[in-house]
């Protein structure tokens, strides 16, 4: 399942920093973050994730009942560390039938988030209203964090974001009804301060949402 990096905005291929350019390039974007080949979810690879990132790890902890942990991406190369990540969880939807959650963590303008929102990016800019009371609230590393709802993204799904330790946090459900789950006031961690307790997470087959 091992592949070449990609564009974390449209899943392009990404020329390699040389001669003529010190950052990876996109033909359609410019020099982007590399989006690094996804592999299967497991203990392991979610530490050399958390290893690398320069941005947080955020995972609901504990998971919601019946939830597993299904997969990890992360933007950026070793130069650079990574500067988004994304991780998915699944398991049974607050009305029934299967959930999953994908979410984003990111530097201004990656725009990893917008593409898994199924949106122009990079960022969510005018599709949120900042302006207007926040749609949900989540416990970021002890903190609450207010986050809208993302104005038109597909039909499939619920997004929303908003702004966790100065950078962005998105949070992709499907289908669109599991998107209940973020009014339960979810607590994220940032997996980079777990210790231990990463050793706990229980890990699913890999969600095709991260490849899509």
């Amino acid at each position: 399942m091992r592949g070449e990096p990609s564009c974390p905005k449209c899943g392009g291929r990404v020329r390699a920093p040389g001669l003529f350019a010190d950052s990876w390039q996109c033909g359609l974007h410019g020099p982007v973050q590399p989006l690094q080949p996804v592999i299967p979810p497991s203990v392991e690879a979610l530490g050399v994730t958390v290893h690398r990132a320069r941005v947080p790890v955020w995972m609901p902890w504990p998971l919601p009942l019946g939830w597993l942990f299904t997969g990890v991406a992360c933007a950026g190369d070793d130069r650079s560390g990574g500067r988004a990540t994304a991780v998915a969880c699944a398991g049974p939807g607050p009305l029934g039938g299967h959930g999953e959650l994908l979410l984003i963590a990111e530097e201004l303008g990656v725009g990893l988030g917008a593409r898994y929102a199924g949106i122009d990016g990079p960022d969510p800019g005018p599709s949120i209203r900042a302006d207007s009371p926040p749609h949900a609230k989540v416990t970021a590393a002890g903190r609450p964090t207010p986050l809208w709802l993302v104005q038109d993204t597909p039909a499939d799904r619920a997004v929303f974001a908003g702004e966790a330790m100065g950078l962005w946090l998105w949070a992709v459900v499907w289908p669109e009804q599991s998107g209940l789950l973020m009014y339960d006031e979810l607590v994220l961690t940032d997996l980079r301060n777990a210790g231990a307790e990463i050793e706990l997470i229980p890990c699913g087959p890999l969600s095709p949402r991260l490849l899509s």
